[in-house]
């Protein structure tokens, strides 16, 4: 069986003048995906069910071992934010934390934060959008992170009432410091000096949630545009190997029809994570 599409033409639909100015933020510049940080978060959150609660306990004990209660209640929002964010098209946050306990590398688990980054964060997901086309049009040398990439990228970007994003230049180039952090993590950039990106490795955990993200974006015909795939750098010579990594997982099933490949959960998608139980 083969893909329903060698990947040739496939590309992520264009998010310029798609948002509000309301929706867009420079939260970026504050804190990258702090995965230790972001995985406490979620350990709290599953603990205790309660946004309010973990609120006081994380400030009032310092999880962020930041020196000020201003400074923990700024990577707080951050944080939270991108956990409130999420919907069915990711693991649910009281699951979160036995993803990351299925995650064999701190990579894996950048990995999987990643997503929860771009569902909540516009700015980011248009970046992202953009050079995911630069990858499909002109292989791994379209992936260029120089500042002056980045800040053209953004200079490109419209408000959905059309007027243009305007940010001081050195609120756009901590962006752009906060971005290459983030690209560091889940692998797509080796070191802090690195700014011609690769195709990342992905570990087993990332590569069920980026799946089951496209599965639920896109159902049946998810192989066609994998958009979670698309979204960690993954260019389309990889995806027959991707593929038979899921159809291996048995958590996954493969049919085909016509002999074409499809490939669906058995069960809910993210079923094989367990609600998380534990002390933090």
């Amino acid at each position: 069986m083969t893909l329903r599409t060698d990947g040739r033409g496939v590309s992520l639909p264009s998010l310029d003048s798609t948002f509000s100015d309301d929706e867009v933020t420079m939260v970026l510049t504050r804190c990258g995906l702090l995965v230790d940080r972001a995985e406490t978060l979620a350990r709290l959150y599953a603990h205790h069910r309660d946004w309010t609660v973990v609120e006081e306990k994380w400030i009032e004990e310092r999880f962020d071992e930041r020196s000020t209660r201003g400074s923990s209640k700024g990577i707080y929002r951050a944080l939270s934010s991108r956990f409130k964010t999420a919907g069915s098209e990711l693991p649910s946050i009281v699951q979160l934390p036995s993803v990351l306990d299925r995650c064999e590398t701190v990579r894996d688990k950048a990995q999987v934060l990643y997503f929860y980054l771009l569902e909540d964060d516009p700015l980011v997901k248009y970046t992202v959008h953009r050079y995911v086309d630069r990858l499909q049009e002109s292989g791994v040398d379209g992936l260029g992170f120089e500042q002056e990439t980045i800040e053209r990228l953004l200079s490109e970007f419209h408000y959905e009432d059309g007027s243009e994003f305007d940010y001081a230049e050195s609120t756009t180039r901590r962006w752009g410091e906060g971005l290459r952090s983030v690209l560091r993590d889940i692998g797509v950039l080796d070191t802090q000096q690195t700014l011609q990106g690769q195709i990342p490795n992905l570990g087993s955990t990332p590569l069920l949630v980026a799946s089951g993200y496209s599965w639920e974006i896109h159902g049946d015909d998810w192989l066609s545009q994998p958009t979670g795939w698309l979204y960690l750098f993954q260019s389309d010579q990889y995806w027959d190997a991707l593929a038979e990594r899921v159809s291996d997982d048995p958590n996954w099933e493969a049919s085909g029809i016509h002999g074409e490949l499809r490939l669906q959960p058995v069960d809910d998608t993210y079923g094989w994570a367990e609600p998380w139980e534990g002390e933090v």
